[in-house]
């Protein structure tokens, strides 16, 4: 994919319960997971620019403003390139996929929020592309 995209469940309900699932969510090429918790509403982690790299966001406690911007140059990127934002929060089972090319952060809304981060680099690798080309775009 090369846009983001909202991945919402899919909900099946009879007398035995419900099974929420996301069958139409692809998670073969994803390579390692990880954590992300906020203990307050003013931290900000922002701009990881990917540019080969792919990022999965899912809200496990809390909610969280999810920035993105595509960057045109990686090399030298526009200084008028505009972010948007998803809000994503543990009430809504959703999973917001940041295609590469793209600069990501990230802000709790509510204290003590948690975000789960699938990445379809392994670590070293993804640090190596991180190392290398890191926008300025603010």
């Amino acid at each position: 994919m090369t846009t983001p995209t909202l991945f919402t469940e899919e909900i099946f309900r009879d007398h035995r319960g419900t099974i929420a699932s996301f069958n139409s969510l692809d998670l073969s090429s994803f390579k390692r997971t990880y954590f992300i918790s906020h203990p307050n509403t003013t931290t900000v982690r922002a701009w990881q620019g990917h540019q080969h790299e792919a990022k999965l966001f899912k809200v496990v406690k809390g909610a969280f403003a999810v920035g993105y911007v595509q960057i045109d140059d990686f090399q030298n990127p526009s200084t008028n390139l505009k972010a948007e934002y998803r809000i994503l929060t543990e009430d809504r089972n959703e999973f917001f996929l940041i295609p590469k090319g793209y600069a990501n952060g990230l802000k709790a809304l509510q204290e003590h929020s948690t975000i789960q981060v699938f990445s379809d680099f392994e670590l070293e690798k993804s640090i190596n592309e991180k190392s290398a080309s890191t926008p300025t775009t603010g």
